[in-house]
């Protein structure tokens, strides 16, 4: 049932991911040491901190500020031809946007 044709994915074994090669969790391993203290888990905090299956900090913060620019700057850029097309906009760049263009009679403004 569900149109399963297999595992969608493969579970790395338990030695691909070691303490020692994550700088932040060796500080950690050897804070506890020093109070005596060590985490027998913690091994299993280091998958978080591959960089291939995450990104850096740097490349998670820049798809976070950028995701939806080029969507965005195509967006723009439809509609700027849209207006071109149509003739929307021309016209209006005087001042007072239409206000004081007019013909006006003094009939009243004194």
């Amino acid at each position: 049932m569900g149109g399963h044709h297999g595992e969608p994915y493969t579970v790395p074994h338990a030695s691909a991911y070691k303490v020692e090669n994550v700088p932040q969790l060796v500080e950690v391993k050897e804070a506890l040491g020093r109070q005596g203290l060590k985490d027998p888990w913690l091994r299993n905090e280091a998958w978080r901190y591959e960089p291939k299956a995450f990104g850096t900090h740097r490349s998670r913060l820049n798809a976070f500020l950028f995701r939806g620019v080029g969507v965005g700057f195509a967006a723009f850029l439809a509609t700027c031809a849209v207006e071109y097309a149509l003739g929307i906009g021309k016209g209006q760049g005087g001042h007072g946007h239409g206000h004081g263009h007019e013909e006006h009679d003094d009939k009243g403004h004194h």
